[in-house]
């Protein structure tokens, strides 16, 4: 049965702690697609359309030491598997955002879990005949990035739980997501160690079931509310007893308790007028979210390129188009090793993503109540303290052009031929990678209502997703046009990435207006101040003339 949302938060700290390890090992595990690749053709996966009819391999194949043999062909049609779950692990999340904010993370999670288990089964399946069933790959991945996105989306609102501390616990939670690269390179070396990889898939399969189990005993059935929505109260016990001269201190307990607001709790219709205050169209139509789309569609594409293509950008940089034998095989060995390490580095993840929740959090504890009335900031005697909007647009002005240099540097890196300076690049990638979505997460809940949250975060996915389907045609055009020299390609991406400026851009010029605003506000409510002080004042005197001229005192005239 499913706890309470007030059980629930008593338990967020175990599930934001599950949610990260979950996120780990079932979400976007697709991204590790290098180690795959390297497990799928050792299986045998389309292998048969490296041999022609007559029994002899194409000119361009690598002979493994198994049984089998790879193709360009090959990799070409797998690497459309991997286009076509990168795609389902972004674009997803517009229908998942609606579904979420309507139905909530419950549901969403339980069925993200079973296909993600689905998809292991199916890969476990596919390799006991690998010559006939490997189109199950194509549906093992489709299932594998819905399965994967369902889980992380629906963590994405956890972290609402958590108050002022929101954006680092989303950091976390996207920096999970995005070290879940992490788990095929893990897999791979307990593959090399002699584990079968069937018995890899189906046990994987079983510990998503173990996902479902927790999600279903542990997540609610409503959604988790924004922290302006959580109404956290104090139960106070009083005890006092006076005998004649003595007093006792009251005893006094607190016990924390946490709900909505009494107002949305017992009126419904008031929770339905502040949910469609600020209408859907309004968000999106906004320049902050049309500029974010540009920068996110740019970054998304420059990412899944790089993990898609970076084996044969590996091998070139071994090879530039030399196809000896003794020359194929270093370069399968070296493009195997540092696959193994672009793989390991995605924990990276992980450990630099609080890094940007730590920016978008920066001072907001310092800041004035966002609902606060001007009546309560003109009774408060301390300093005036920080705009609560100014400041989140500080933060992810700051954030967004960090995470835009580091992108910039990384594809400068990506042109310079030489294989040890890629190590550089790996972990500009991955950085780049996990700060990016949590710069675009932190971004949308500070600006935007709650339940838009799941809905604008889903349609930028999606929009992002279709854009970097063109992987696809640049991986054709690089191991075919261009005989896997990827400098042209990288060149033409790098100035494509100039772009994630424009946002951060924007950003400037709209937080220069809000400061300008107000300035201008504080000028009229200090003037209004005064006003009304003048006004007590002459108010006072009048009361105090009129008193004394009901006792018989009437003040001569000219007397001073």
């Amino acid at each position: 049965m499913a706890p309470s949302l007030v059980q629930s938060y008593g338990r967020r700290w175990w599930m934001a702690i599950t949610a990260i390890v979950e996120n780990l090992l079932c979400s976007a595990v697709l991204l590790g697609w290098g180690s795959l690749l390297i497990m799928l053709k050792n299986e045998g996966f389309y292998s048969h359309i490296c041999t022609t009819e007559n029994g002899t391999a194409p000119s361009n194949h690598t002979v493994h030491s198994g049984e089998y043999v790879s193709c360009v062909e090959q990799e070409e049609i797998l690497n459309l598997g991997f286009t076509i779950g990168s795609f389902l692990l972004s674009a997803a999340t517009l229908p998942l955002g609606i579904l979420m904010d309507k139905f909530g993370p419950r549901p969403l999670r339980l069925i993200g879990s079973s296909c993600f288990a689905a998809s292991c089964a199916m890969i476990a399946t596919a390799t006991y005949k690998p010559e006939v069933l490997s189109m199950l790959i194509f549906f093992a991945v489709s299932f594998n990035g819905f399965g994967g996105i369902c889980l992380t989306f629906t963590s994405l609102t956890l972290p609402n739980m958590f108050g002022n501390i929101r954006s680092t616990i989303l950091s976390l939670m996207i920096g999970s997501y995005a070290s879940s690269a992490v788990t095929f390179p893990g897999v791979k070396l307990i593959y090399d160690a002699g584990v079968s990889f069937r018995v890899i898939m189906w046990t994987w399969a079983g510990l998503a079931c173990l996902v479902f189990v927790n999600c279903f005993f542990n997540w609610p059935l409503e959604s988790f509310p924004a922290p302006e929505d959580i109404l956290y109260t104090k139960k106070v016990k009083t005890s006092s007893v006076k005998t004649s001269d003595i007093h006792f201190t009251p005893v006094t307990t607190f016990e924390e308790t946490v709900d909505l607001k009494p107002q949305e709790r017992d009126d419904p219709a008031s929770q339905d007028t502040s949910q469609k205050a600020v209408p859907l169209c309004r968000s999106v139509c906004s320049p902050i979210f049309l500029w974010s789309l540009i920068t996110m569609a740019m970054s998304q594409l420059r990412v899944i390129f790089f993990m898609g293509a970076m084996n044969k950008m590996l091998e070139f940089l071994v090879t530039h188009g030399d196809s000896s034998e003794n020359i194929l095989i270093e370069a399968e060995t070296q493009v195997g090793f540092y696959s193994s390490v672009f793989g390991s580095m995605q924990l990276l993840c992980l450990v630099t993503c609080p890094l940007i929740g730590y920016i978008m959090d920066w001072r907001m504890k310092e800041c004035e109540d966002e609902n606060a009335s001007p009546e309560t900031l003109k009774s408060q005697s301390d300093p005036p303290k920080r705009d609560r909007k100014i400041q989140k647009l500080t933060n992810a002005l700051r954030a967004f052009v960090f995470t835009n240099l580091l992108l910039v540097t990384f594809g400068v890196i990506s042109l310079i031929d030489n294989l040890p300076i890629q190590m550089v690049a790996f972990v500009l990638h991955t950085m780049v990678r996990g700060f990016v979505h949590s710069c675009c997460g932190g971004l949308y809940a500070a600006v935007y209502p709650a339940n838009h949250f799941g809905t604008l975060t889903g349609m930028q996915s999606m929009i992002s997703a279709a854009f970097a389907l063109l992987q696809q045609p640049l991986f054709v055009v690089m191991v075919s046009s261009l005989g896997g020299d990827p400098y042209w390609i990288n060149l033409v991406l790098l100035i494509f990435s100039l772009s994630g400026f424009l946002l951060p851009g924007y950003l400037f010029y709209h937080r220069r207006n809000l400061i300008k605003a107000k300035a201008e506000r504080d000028s009229n409510l200090l003037d209004q101040t005064e006003q009304d002080d003048g006004d007590t004042l002459h108010q006072l005197e009048k009361n105090k003339l009129n008193g004394q001229s009901s006792n018989g005192y009437t003040p001569s005239k000219g007397v001073i």
